[in-house]
């Protein structure tokens, strides 16, 4: 499908005021009123009680909820945010979570998103929050200290009414972040015209909250990604549409013109078009795979493998990880197979470990997860230490009991769990046990069963995702005890 784009509107989020009409003023000289005498006798008596409530507060310590609207930003209303004093004292939830981390500071956000955004540079967590039935608007958090930042304005999505758009970040060439959301939906053009389905992106800067909307028609149910530095539209399959966040300028990549290697009869089976790179688009075959435009996985297959057999799983932070299938003959072949982790700007492999072929294939492949710095790399049982140029496979010699490791720190620990099926799995609390990994001595260590695991770390602090007892989400910050020390 050939994919038309538009670009709808350029719009610099301000901050905004409400206008209250304006009361009848009493004429010099009238007598008050026997209502105003109470209304003032009130708000004298009201004066006092505030005051005497800031004495006790001063008294009591330095405690702050981060309602924002400081140097004209925004309130966080529907959410609380506290880095209490060393006291401890905290109306923050005490989760069970990793020793790494310290339940006696942190902040808490109610009735968010499911998802969030992190934009490392800048420092900020970007999530949604409904306004009413049917707008939502983009909300960021420090971190660090839980204060609110900038806001959106309420926005309305395509999506049915009780869905959040999703979230995702971006981060260009040159190391400009940006949040999106997008959300997917038909909108009528008039009585007896048909409707058009749109995809509709609100593209932020991550800075200070400047947006671009772009809406773009597309036919299919789109899935949108954000691993390289342009946002990929694509329908699963072999038609695409890359999306500038810079300038909003979309271009449509037709199958054809994707750039088949010569030679290469699998690459038009299954094609299907996997993410960006800085030069071009990352696609797949049944089995090889290619960069359009750039080098093609035959040339640069790990060592000890079938260079005929690559397939990309996923992208992350500049790489791509992969995996390939053992030389014909090689004594193990049929048991186990390689992964590796190549460098999307050559497609030289990094690193590479040898892993059993699971006795069923996994409905999903691993997702490829960077820590914050980018020295290490976690996807399922695989991990990498790009550091001292280590990659580890985590499971049993028979293949049995697998880690699926979900997040990574900058200090290389790594949390997941032990049997889940996926990532999100391990995250949710499934698997037969949740564990922590150091990289430095690949070990493994299971945690208590009820002990909550990080979905991401930013700024030495710990990202929690949960759902409370009255069903509403949380996401709550723990700093890392050894930044508070």
């Amino acid at each position: 499908m050939g994919t038309r784009w538009q670009r709808i509107r350029l719009k610099t989020i301000g901050p905004t005021g409400t206008f209250r009409p304006m009361r009848r003023m009493r004429p010099l000289g009238e007598a008050p009123t026997r209502r105003e005498r109470i209304v003032r006798g009130s708000l004298v008596a009201g004066v006092i009680v505030l005051a005497l409530l800031l004495l006790l507060a001063t008294c009591g310590g330095p405690t702050k909820d981060a309602k924002g609207d400081r140097d004209g930003k925004s309130t966080t209303t529907g959410t609380k945010a506290t880095m209490p004093s060393p006291s401890g004292t905290s109306r923050i939830p005490q989760l069970p979570v990793p020793a790494a981390y310290d339940t006696g500071r942190g902040w808490d956000i109610i009735d968010g998103s499911p998802t969030y955004a992190i934009a490392e540079d800048t420092g900020l967590v970007a999530y949604l929050s409904r306004t009413d039935d049917d707008r939502y608007l983009i909300r960021t958090v420090d971190p660090a200290t839980g204060k609110a930042d900038w806001n959106g304005e309420p926005r309305r999505t395509l999506f049915p009414a009780d869905r959040f758009p999703r979230l995702l970040t971006v981060t260009t060439g040159d190391n400009r972040e940006f949040f999106v959301t997008w959300s997917y939906g038909r909108i009528n053009q008039g009585p007896g015209q048909p409707s058009d389905a749109l995809i509709s992106l609100d593209i932020y800067s991550a800075s200070d909250g400047s947006v671009r909307r772009v809406e773009i028609p597309w036919a299919d149910a789109p899935k949108v990604t954000a691993s390289g530095p342009g946002l990929l539209i694509t329908d699963g399959k072999a038609t695409s549409a890359v999306v500038d966040p810079v300038t909003g300028e979309a271009v449509s990549v037709p199958p054809g013109a994707l750039g088949y290697p010569k030679g290469c009869k699998e690459c038009r089976k299954l094609t299907q078009v996997r993410g960006t790179t800085d030069k071009g688009l990352l696609v797949s075959g049944a089995k090889e795979f290619w960069v359009r435009g750039g080098w093609y996985s035959r040339k640069v297959a790990p060592k000890d493998t079938d260079a005929a057999t690559g397939v990309p799983a996923s992208t992350a932070g500049g790489y791509i990880l992969a995996t390939w299938q053992k030389k014909k003959g090689a004594k193990d072949a049929r048991t186990h197979e390689v992964w590796a982790l190549h460098d999307a700007a050559t497609g030289k492999a990094v690193l590479q470990v040898r892993c059993r072929k699971p006795a069923i294939t996994p409905a999903d492949d691993p997702q490829l997860v960077i820590s914050p710095q980018g020295n290490y790399l976690v996807a399922g049982r695989l991990a990498f230490d790009l550091e001292e140029k280590r990659a580890y496979c985590f499971e049993e010699e028979d293949g049995t009991r697998p880690l699926t490791l979900a997040t990574v720190a900058d200090d290389g620990t790594a949390y997941g769990a032990r049997s889940a099926r996926s990532a999100a799995d391990a995250l949710a609390g499934g698997g037969s046990a949740p564990v922590t990994v150091d990289l430095a001595t690949a070990t493994p260590e299971t945690l208590a069963r009820n002990v909550r695991l990080p979905g991401a770390e930013i700024a030495g602090v710990g990202l929690f995702r949960w759902t409370d007892g009255r069903d509403r989400s949380h996401l709550t910050g723990f700093p890392h005890r050894d930044n508070w020390s």
